[in-house]
């Protein structure tokens, strides 16, 4: 397998470039990578109609991950309820050597072809799920293992890779290829890759829950009001939508505690 994630960079001396030449090669970079995720759209596509179809029936997403792809699929998981309101355990993120490798690498954790699928069986996860394997290189036995007991046990799969014709594009039912080319460091998949993947992930799982009826219009009539930004973004969304003053769309957002609850309890003609 050719692998253009670990392909030399198109930039050489990085080490006796200035701080500006170095700003605008890594910029460079980045702009081809929504170029790479727009090719990658009738496959992203296929992916959030099938967890769609398996959610609005009950199931749950996992994501599966190492390093920066684990990472990645962490964040994406834990931003859900909060944006969302949903359960805390309707989108759920694993990375490889658990909750320690979020902020510190574990030696050979993403080596083991067998610990995902034990990782997955503390949730309980079964047919009704969807499982999404991260893994820039497309070669992370962790992930791959997790993908193919899955498959074994009925699941519908998907992964999110950089490489094209990978291990894991292979074993997944329905593969995301974003192939983004060598990174400004050689190697870095943190970079362009980890790029790539966070807005596949960010157009998965906004995607999902706008067709789960998470979202009125374009506003998150259901999002947690856990601080005074989100509060006052709140208040806004019900003043647009009924027409009521700052107090008096304050006052239902406190009696309610949402911003759907609220607008839709709201008095007419008030």
């Amino acid at each position: 397998m050719k692998r253009t994630t670990e392909q030399d960079s198109n930039y050489t001396n990085l080490d006796k470039m200035s701080v500006a030449e170095l700003l605008h090669g890594i910029n460079n970079e980045d702009k081809t990578v929504p170029l790479a995720v727009e090719k990658a759209i009738p496959a992203i596509e296929k992916v959030v109609n099938v967890i769609v179809d398996k959610m609005s029936k009950g199931g749950r997403l996992f994501y599966i991950g190492a390093g920066t792809s684990g990472r990645l699929g962490i964040l994406d998981a834990s931003e859900c309820p909060p944006t969302y309101g949903v359960p805390f355990d309707m989108v759920v993120g694993i990375i490889a050597g658990g909750d320690t490798a979020i902020r510190r690498a574990v030696e050979n954790a993403e080596d083991n072809s067998e610990q995902a699928w034990k990782d997955l069986q503390t949730f309980n996860i079964s047919d009704k799920d969807v499982l999404v394997g991260i893994a820039a290189s497309g070669t992370t036995p962790y992930v791959i293992g997790g993908l193919k007991t899955a498959n074994e046990n009925g699941l519908e799969t998907a992964c999110i890779v950089c490489n094209a014709g990978s291990p894991v594009a292979a074993e997944a039912k329905h593969p995301i290829e974003v192939v983004v080319g060598p990174e400004f460091v050689t190697g870095s998949t943190r970079m362009k890759s980890g790029t790539a993947q966070k807005l596949v992930l960010n157009m998965i799982s906004t995607s999902t829950m706008v067709k789960l009826g998470r979202v009125k219009g374009n506003k998150m009539v259901d999002m947690q009001l856990t601080n005074i930004k989100l509060v006052g973004r709140a208040v806004n969304m019900v003043m647009q939508a009924t027409g009521l003053d700052a107090g008096r769309a304050q006052q239902l957002l406190d009696q309610y505690g949402s911003v759907r609850k609220a607008v839709d309890n709201a008095p007419q003609g008030e």
